[in-house]
């Protein structure tokens, strides 16, 4: 197994809560059917959206901060230069890793979270990589 992979089963490994920042209610929308496969597979799943109350049944949160418990990942479905702002909230949180959706870097946001000690995973489908990897 290479080093990707085994940073990737790592990662997975000790999740528990998965923060969906930019959950879609919409259930033909990728943010959707990545959130619900996950929580399919045991995962807690928190969404982040403002405006919303509730997707996949969990209560939903306009932002990070306003989550009043600990999360392990933190999803990112966002647009590029949102990334930043949510990296500084996870980092705030103290969540143990970034996971920016596929087609998503943002090379200053995750050099930033390293460096304060998060895992950092970039333009990889989490449900695919966990599919990949059971």
């Amino acid at each position: 197994m290479n080093t990707e992979d085994q940073k990737l089963k790592e990662i997975l490994a000790q999740t528990k809560t998965i923060a969906v920042v930019g959950l879609s209610p919409e259930p033909d929308r990728p943010s959707h059917e990545v959130a619900a496969y996950m929580q399919k597979q045991g995962y807690k799943i928190v969404p982040v959206r403002p405006g919303v109350d509730k997707i996949l049944g969990e209560k939903a949160y306009a932002s990070l901060k306003d989550i009043p418990f600990e999360i392990d990942l933190v999803d990112i479905f966002r647009k590029p230069d949102a990334i930043s702002a949510i990296v500084d909230e996870a980092i705030g949180k103290k969540a143990k890793a970034i996971w920016m959706q596929l087609g998503l870097e943002h090379n200053e946001a995750a050099q930033k979270a390293v460096t304060h000690g998060l895992k950092v995973v970039q333009d990889r489908c989490l449900a695919v990589e966990h599919k990949r990897l059971k």
